[in-house]
């Protein structure tokens, strides 16, 4: 059956060639087929693997007579790297001289254009499988050739690179690819026919270190679609990197019959080559060249070139100047070099020459806790010793030597220092340097090209603080280092520091752009292992011949790193003595005293902290709202609070907030219209002060650590990532990424609208309630960037609702809707019924009843607005017993009868007592006149008609209260005289009127 299927595509195709003879020649004698007029050509696989070889006419109808079909190779045979086919003699040889082949395999590269049979497309992130229809903006966000390799967008657009194969058997792709930064998600997989990832395990690249990295996958037999797709998630201002592939070969394709000619700046020098060499420097080549072609003396080619370019005229911008060792006599010579590679003439006319070296002057002095002795080097200072740079001394009895290096005189690159070229054009390492020492500094020199990376690099083996790391301490701080530097630039140039950890990794954490004034930096470390220090400085990142900036330079002036491992000592400090004379470390949560050098515990409400110049820990107290835990290491609030208020106290109980808690500001768009969230993840108090809020970067979720887990994590009391949620990306997870810490160590809790430099405008919130204050956590992180030289700060306002149960409401600043007005300083009000005092008696208030049937009852109702929680309940209801109003309003009316008796008796009585007074007065007066016209006086009143003798004898005898009364005010008369009893006839009684 595999025989007659494949007699029948024979006749097939030998009645297209008879049928394409051309009319005009129909009856023509045609003349026998030369080689030259025809190729050979394998007919399609069969179901067995079985295939013919059969002879094409370059053109259809010039010739007759054609080889007859014969039974080719097994289709899944091949030939080695450097062979090809044989069609004719269907049997492998090798490629000539100037010529290479992979075998079964093609190589990409060339990328001054996409090649033939890629597919390179942008697409909008917003579409669920990737391959939608292009949005408008994002048309030109697609993968760039650039002549060596091609790069990838970098902005939020999708650009995917595409190549489809068909394998005659297994194989592999192989490329080369630089992946600077993490902000892009870069991923390469292969998908089969039926469009199912094949290797999904290496779908996400890894990020690179150094230069070039190599990647190679298996491919299957049948169809494979490759797949370079880049999306970049850095919604600040920087742009990021992006990623470049070069390089590109897959084996495992139909046979080669041909080699392909080495393209122009290479050479294949011998039969057989599977790849072209590089022309080396000033020499050329053109294509399918067996050897490079040497420059003329006054012309000059970089690696790889296609031909010479003529040399320019040396200026100023070609050398620099370095200084030599320090010899035995104390000086130090400098010398003027060329920049390497030399590509400028000094013979040409105006041309600058080299000038003259070997000035002498006075050599620096040696850097701190270095010394020379007997010698013209300087000598690190043993232990137990320091040295200004002069000469090593003991340190004084109760002091050790604060270890670690600091480098401020620059007559030779330290050992722990080494400097190289990172080029901007292949991105490969040259052997030559990008940093030389000039005394007072250490500054960039001229590269190959402008564009060039200067790369400087400090290995520092590892840390040895003062006292031992306690797992909850406030601060992680192991050491720090902090460096002097100036950045001249006349363009957009720009200085990378770079951190990395046991050689593995690379991270830039700070970039300075442009020109910067001599300035001091400072990065705290915070794991204790080998660490890399690296500055690179990139005069800019379009490449031009020649070099136009080399006066645009970066300069160090000093680099100090603390607690240095095997470091060297500049000072000493305090330390607590042991009896034979050396030095201990404290017990934890003990500090050094100043005068007497013992270990003193440092007292409830401090904690331990290094002191800033020379990490010496001393205790400090905590701040308002806060308490040190009981190894002294921190200052932590236990989520409670007492507010003290005119008459009362409040407290405050936040345990339900202090676990942590998520928060998403609005959504924010791009300039390319992806929507992205700004992230928090906040814990009010932590657990007993240890920061429990973490934010993950899962860009690439296969760039994992051996111990597994995310790549990066930030914990903290308050962190911050970008967030692009799954339903925009496609995929299984929300893309996290940029993860920053908001709050390592909090600061105080209070009702205050400043701590510690921290401010917290009430005017970015609505207004709360009037007699109830917001409680204020404030944070500091302990991450310095360029613009928050003091660390990051956050400020979380906690306001009462009791109508919002549970962890309530967080918002930020309607002004600033990332949460920060600087940068620098976060702001989030958080509304929520946990944030209101438990309730007390001064929250509520009695309402007492009527007395009803006997019975009065008091309640007890809770002030509004009710601005508590919790706590002490409302009182039970009181009840008494109680008079009701009817009874009183009964004793009421019979005391007022009575009253109205008792008065009425009283002013009869008064009344009639009155006119007696009166008839006596009257008596009183006529004796008085009597007695002054001398007339006798009688001997006695008579008593008149109706007189009651016995009323008169009880008043004359004995004064009843009435009496008094009068007698009281008879004592003086009206017109200012006493008045005087009258006496009988007898003498005897005395009668008062």
């Amino acid at each position: 059956m595999a025989g007659t299927g494949t007699g029948a595509r024979w006749v097939l195709l030998a009645f297209y060639l008879v049928s394409s003879v051309s009319p005009g020649r129909s009856g023509e004698r045609l003349h026998v087929c030369k080689e030259s007029e025809y190729h050979y050509e394998y007919t399609a696989c069969d179901s067995s693997g079985s295939r013919w070889r059969v002879a094409v006419p370059h053109t259809p109808g010039l010739c007759t007579g054609l080889p007859d079909p014969v039974r080719g190779t097994e289709c899944s045979f091949s030939c080695k790297a450097g062979e090809f086919l044989d069609m004719k003699a269907q049997a492998c040889k090798p490629c000539a001289e100037g010529t290479y082949s992979l075998g079964t395999g093609i190589r990409f590269d060339e990328w001054d254009e996409v090649p033939h049979g890629f597919a390179n497309i942008a697409t909008n992130l917003e579409v669920d499988d990737g391959f939608g229809d292009a949005v408008e903006n994002c048309t030109a966000s697609t993968w760039v050739p650039l002549g060596d390799y091609v790069a990838s967008n970098t902005d939020e657009c999708t650009a995917t690179l595409m190549y489809a194969v068909n394998l005659k058997q297994s194989g592999t792709v192989s490329f080369e690819y630089i992946y600077p930064d993490s902000s892009i998600v870069f991923e390469f997989f292969v998908q089969n026919d039926q469009c199912q990832s094949t290797v999904e395990e290496s779908r996400w690249m890894r990020t690179t270190e150094k230069g070039w990295e190599f990647h190679s996958v298996e491919l299957s037999r049948g169809n494979n679609v490759l797949y370079w797709r880049t999306t970049a998630f850095s919604v600040w201002s920087k742009v990021p990197k992006p990623v470049l592939v070069r390089n590109i070969g897959i084996t495992g394709v139909a046979y080669t019959s041909e080699c392909f000619p080495c393209k122009p700046g290479t050479f294949a020098p011998a039969a057989g080559s599977s790849a072209c060499q590089l022309c080396p420097a000033d020499t050329f080549s053109g294509k399918g060249a067996t050897a490079c072609q040497p420059c003329e003396p006054d012309a000059y080619a970089e690696p790889g070139s296609a031909s010479c370019k003529p040399r320019p005229p040396c200026t100023d911008k070609d050398y620099f100047y370095t200084h030599t060792a320090c010899d035995a006599l104390g000086e130090t010579q400098l010398m003027y070099k060329w920049a390497e590679p030399k590509i400028c003439s000094e013979e040409l006319p105006q041309a600058a020459q080299l000038p003259p070296s070997g000035v002498k002057t006075r050599c620096p002095p040696c850097n701190p806790g270095f010394a020379k002795s007997n010698g013209s080097a300087c000598q690190p200072c043993p232990y137990g010793t320091y040295s200004n740079g002069s000469g090593c001394l003991s340190c004084p009895v109760g002091t050790e030597p604060m270890l670690g290096l600091e480098y401020k005189w620059w007559n030779v690159l330290p050992l722990n220092m080494e400097t190289t070229v990172l080029s901007g054009i292949n991105f490969e390492y040259k052997g030559m340097a990008g940093w030389e020492v000039a005394g007072d500094y250490i500054y960039t020199v001229a590269g190959a090209s402008d564009n060039d990376f200067m790369i400087l690099t400090l290995v520092v083996p590892g840390f040895s603080p003062p006292s031992p790391m306690l797992e909850d301490a406030e601060s992680k701080e192991v050491a720090r280092i902090t460096f002097v530097f100036e950045t001249i630039c006349s363009v957009s140039c720009e200085l990378y520091f770079m951190v990395g950890i046991n050689s593995r990794t690379n991270t830039p954490v700070e970039t300075w752009t442009g020109p910067k004034g001599k300035q001091s930096y400072t990065y705290v470390v915070e794991k204790n292992a080998t660490m890399s220090f690296t500055w690179a400085f990139q005069r800019t990142p379009y490449h031009e011949a020649g070099r136009r900036y080399t006066n645009d330079v970066a300069k160090l002036y000093s680099v100090n790193v603390t607690n240095v491992l095997g470091g060297v000592a500049s000072f000493c400090r305090r330390c607590s003595p042991e009896p034979a004379g050396s030095c201990t470390p404290c017990p934890p949560g003990n500090a050094v005293e100043r005068g007497s050098g013992t270990c003193r515990p440092c007292p409830p409400g401090t904690y331990l902290r290094g002191h800033p110049s020379d990490g010496t820990p001393a205790c400090h107290p905590c701040g308002p709202g806060t308490r040190s835990n009981q190894l002294r290491s921190l200052c932590y609030n236990n989520c409670s609070f007492s507010l003290a208020l005119p008459g009362h106290v409040l407290r405050y109980d936040f345990s339900a907030l202090g676990a942590s808690t998520t928060f998403s500001s609005g959504p924010s768009f791009t300039a390319k219209g992806l929507k992205y969230f700004h992230h928090f993840n906040i814990s009010l108090c932590g657990h007993q002060g240890r920061k429990v809020a973490t934010c993950t970067d899962n860009v690439t979720e296969a760039r994992l650590p051996a111990g597994g887990g995310p790549a990066r994590v930030v914990t903290a009391h308050v962190c911050q990532a970008v967030l692009v949620p799954p339903d925009v990306v496609g995929y299984k997870l929300p893309v996290s990424s940029q993860p920053v810490s908001l709050a390592d160590r909090l600061v105080g809790v209070t009702i205050s609208s400043t701590l510690d430099g921290i401010t917290s405008p009430p005017e970015l919130f609505p207004a709360g309630h009037p007699n109830l204050p917001d409680i204020i956590f404030f944070y500091r992180s302990n991450d310095v960037t360029q613009p928050c030289s003091g660390g990051r700060a956050t400020a979380i306002r906690l306001r009462c609702d009791p109508l919002r149960p549970g962890t309530g409401t967080l918002s930020v600043p309607s002004k600033c809707p990332e949460g920060t007005c600087d940068g620098c300083t976060f702001h989030f009000l958080w509304v929520t019924g946990e944030g209101c005092p438990r309730c007390s008696a001064s929250h509520y208030r009695p309402i007492v009843s009527a007395c009803l049937g006997g019975v009065q009852r008091t309640t007890y109702v809770w002030r509004e607005p009710r601005l508590c929680r919790g706590g002490q309940s409302l009182p039970a209801q009181k009840v008494k017993r109680c008079r009701s109003v009817e009874f009183w309003l009964k004793v009421g009316i019979s005391a007022g009868t009575g009253a109205a008796i008792l008065l009425a008796a009283l002013a009869a009585y008064f009344w009639k007592k009155n006119q007696k007074l009166e008839y006596k007065y009257s008596k009183l007066v006529m004796n008085a006149a009597a007695k002054e016209s001398e007339l006798p006086a009688p001997d006695s009143c008579a008593i008149m008609e109706g007189e009651d003798a016995e009323d008169d004898l009880l008043f004359t005898t004995k004064k009843s209260l009435f009496g008094k009364i009068k007698s009281l005010t008879s004592k003086r008369t009206p017109d200012g005289f006493d008045s005087v009893p009258l006496k009988t006839s007898s003498g005897s009684i005395g009668v008062e009127p």
